[in-house]
């Protein structure tokens, strides 16, 4: 292999390492916004023309849409907790494929003596854009 070959290998893959802290770190921003009630911080993740579905609720189309609508669902959460574990990447090109587990703890106003437990798998599409990774596509698959 020569020196230039060399090269080419390492930056790619230097690349593709990059591209998969960066699309970690859009996930995981993802749920501490959640988190910290930060609907810009939230919106800075999605892409204009996402769609999502959560569990069998019905889908939302459109981050800021989806801004507003997770807004609107914590209206009534005094803390929660969002743990993340990123499983798999798949990156190919400018698109990204993601596994993420989730436990999220909430408490609610209505009941401050409770948390609600919810385990779940976050399936996400990512894509690559002039503002960096966005997720464009979610769903949510409910487990317990």
């Amino acid at each position: 292999m020569t020196a230039t070959n060399e090269t080419t290998v390492d930056s790619s893959r230097l690349q593709a390492l990059e591209d998969r802290i960066e699309i970690a770190d859009v996930l995981y921003r993802y749920s501490s916004a959640v988190d910290s009630f930060d609907t810009d911080g939230v919106r800075s993740t999605l892409a204009d023309d996402l769609w999502a579905q959560y569990g069998n609720g019905d889908p939302v189309e459109g981050g800021d849409k989806l801004a507003a609508w997770i807004a609107e669902a914590t209206a009534t959460v005094i803390w929660q907790h969002h743990l993340l574990n990123v499983y798999h990447v798949t990156i190919d090109g400018d698109q990204a494929k993601t596994v993420s587990y989730l436990t999220s703890y909430q408490v609610f106003k209505e009941n401050p003596d409770a948390a609600i437990i919810l385990v779940a798998r976050y399936h996400d599409e990512l894509k690559r854009t002039p503002d960096g990774w966005k997720i464009s596509r979610r769903i949510m698959e409910l487990l317990w």
